[in-house]
């Protein structure tokens, strides 16, 4: 089978074309495949902004990083606005799961929903 794949800016492939046949072929066998369960959330209707997305992925940084990129603040200055040192944003910026809290605060300075600085 021949594939020809078309690549992002980086190189990294993001789409294959393949022959009809094979095309075919796949959805032949779509029996075979499996479901993969689901468990609904209450965040699946969260949407962020997709300047905040393209700095996390384009920069590497965390959803809190990105939003503070996106609207345009230093980490010195997010931390003069809520009366904290710069140190602490840094930490915020790093966990994995911010506190509710954190969210919060954050989310009234950057004007998104607590919802939408969840990882």
């Amino acid at each position: 089978m021949k594939m020809q794949y078309i690549n992002d800016e980086a190189g990294k492939p993001q789409y294959v074309v393949l022959p009809v046949a094979e095309y075919e072929k796949l959805l032949s066998t779509k029996e075979d495949w499996e479901d993969v369960p689901y468990t609904p959330s209450k965040y699946d209707d969260v949407t962020v902004p997709n300047g905040v997305v393209s700095i996390m992925v384009d920069q590497d940084v965390s959803i809190l990083a990105a939003w503070r990129i996106y609207r345009g603040l230093s980490q010195h200055e997010v931390a003069e606005k809520l009366n904290t040192a710069q140190s602490t944003v840094s930490q915020w910026e790093a966990s994995d799961r911010p506190q509710k809290r954190t969210r919060e605060k954050l989310a009234a300075l950057y004007n998104c929903t607590p919802e939408q600085l969840i990882p």
